[in-house]
Order: structure tokens, then C-alpha cells, then sequence
């Protein structure tokens, strides 16, 4: 069986939400208003929102803080995952992950083929773990949030989805730091 167990309460979780853009501004970002926005009606809490620009050691420098942070569970940024030469984002967030969610980009990618055909191979969505906080690059479209969001993340950030799911696995995702 797999869907959401209603016998298992809910847990909320802290998500900060980045923009990635050397254009957009609080009163346009469509990507970053609905990702915040969906988490928040899924019931997580909305702990921080930033947009930082095109330029890897900014990305790298706001995803640390976050990450240093312990009371930030996720990270969901949105943009910079193309292929153009100001897009930089998976290269940062490969910066500074302990461990890639691999299959993150891969599911995504697959989900997003159904809706945009081959143009999906244009993205490098990808998903990982540092500090003991998730990370999730997304693309930058409006659409592409909502099919991440709506088709994997509200699932797996959500403690009753069965058989399993990221939440469950918060408490465990630094055994490596713990004293033997």
C-alpha cells in the first residue's frame, strides 16, 4: 500500500523557499509565491523566503545559513537549474551536499515529460541532504513548482505518506555526527 495513512498525525515541518533570479522581486515571483503558498496550505510552516542572485557563492552562502539553522527542515529554491551560463544552481547545491537525492531529479523529470514532452531534458532539477536539512532545486517556472510540489513534495514531506517518507527520516539524517 502507499498514499497517505490518516491513522499517523500530521507533522509540520520548517521549509524556507530561495528564488533564484537577477530579476524578480517580492511582487513577482510567481514561482516563489506559490511554493510558499502550498507549503503553507499543506500545513508546514513558511520559516524564511529570499531571493538571491544568479551567482553560485551567493546561493552557497544563503543555503549555509539556512542549513546552520536547526529549525529549517527544507530548503525549496526555485530557478538557475537550465542550461544557460547564468544558471548555477545545481552547482552550488552540489556544493555543499553530504548526500544527493538522486532519484529526486529523475522522478521529476519523468513527471515533467508527461506535461512538456522532450523539453524536459533542459532541466537539472536536483535534491539533496547537508546539515541535517533537505535541499530541492527547482526549475524556475511557475509550473514547474506546482507539478514538484503537487506530484512529489507534498507526498514526501508529509510524515503519513506510506511506506515512506522524508520526514520520518529528519531524526536520522545526522547518525554520522553522533558520538559512537
Amino acid at each position: 500500500m502507499f498514499g497517505i495513512d490518516e491513522s499517523v498525525p500530521f507533522v509540520s515541518i520548517n521549509i524556507a523557499v530561495m528564488t533564484v533570479s537577477d530579476t524578480r522581486t517580492f511582487d513577482d515571483d510567481r514561482s516563489g509565491d506559490t511554493l510558499a503558498e502550498r507549503l503553507q496550505l499543506a500545513g508546514h510552516n513558511l520559516a524564511d523566503r529570499a531571493i538571491v542572485k544568479d551567482h553560485k557563492e551567493s546561493i552557497v552562502a544563503k543555503l549555509r545559513e539556512w542549513i546552520a539553522q536547526s529549525e529549517i527542515d527544507a530548503v525549496l529554491a526555485t530557478g538557475g537549474t537550465g542550461l544557460t551560463g547564468r544558471d548555477v544552481t545545481p552547482e552550488a547545491f552540489h556544493e555543499v551536499y553530504e548526500k544527493e537525492i538522486t532519484g529526486f531529479g529523475e522522478l521529476f523529470r519523468v513527471l515533467s515529460y508527461e506535461k512538456i514532452g522532450t523539453s524536459t531534458i533542459q532541466s537539472r532539477a536536483t535534491a539533496g541532504v547537508a546539515g541535517g536539512t533537505y535541499l530541492f532545486a527547482l526549475p524556475g517556472s511557475t509550473g514547474a513548482c506546482k507539478d514538484a510540489w503537487d506530484d512529489i513534495l507534498v507526498y514526501q514531506l508529509d510524515i503519513r505518506h506510506k511506506p515512506c517518507n522524508f520526514v520520518e527520516l529528519i531524526p536520522r539524517l545526522q547518525e554520522n555526527l553522533a558520538p559512537e
